[in-house]
């Protein structure tokens, strides 16, 4: 993917809470398109490598929803956070990070991270196919600005942060 170009048209397999289920797991299946998340929207959107991995858990997600209203007064409707896991993974590390502003997508099948292209085999680490850290500002389903960590390969030996924080992609929306 580059600037320019419109997101890839999937369908999210998202777990939402509904009281009117009841018990102790109030929670069902609803599909989410891409349109759903960004159409007619300006939004940042990260991924990583996992749900409740060191730096994603100690670095990206807090500092995306620590800076959410600084990135929001820079003309940004949302900000969404996704991963190469399942809706209860995600949903169980959005509880366990405190996450209220940052919505987290799950790509459990890895379909719409491929169609970025930055769906990586990480099996030197246990993980299998995940996602390659990237940034992006979307405006309208279009790419504006891409952000990706240098590496981008299978295996990679590294876990390189920084062009993906926070205050990268603030540094970028000051530009405006």
């Amino acid at each position: 993917m580059k600037e320019g170009v419109k997101v890839p048209a999937v369908v999210f397999k998202t777990r939402v809470r509904d009281e009117s289920i009841g018990g102790d797991n109030p929670f069902r299946w609803q599909d989410m398109a891409t349109n759903d998340y960004f159409a007619g929207k300006r939004v940042v959107v990260f991924s990583l490598p996992g749900a409740f991995t060191p730096t994603c858990s100690t670095f990206q997600v807090p500092g995306f929803e620590n800076n959410y209203n600084a990135i929001k007064a820079l003309g940004v409707d949302e900000i969404y956070c996704v991963s190469v896991n399942d809706a209860f993974v995600m949903n169980k590390w959005g509880r366990d990070q405190c996450v209220t502003n940052v919505k987290l997508i799950p790509d459990g099948s890895g379909r719409f991270t491929r169609q970025m292209g930055m769906l990586v085999d990480k099996d030197n680490v246990g993980f299998g196919m995940r996602s390659w850290r990237y940034a992006m500002v979307v405006k309208d389903g279009v790419i504006e600005k891409l952000f990706e960590e240098p590496g981008r390969s299978d295996n990679f030996g590294d876990d390189p942060y920084g062009e993906t924080s926070p205050e990268t992609v603030m540094a970028y929306l000051k530009t405006l």
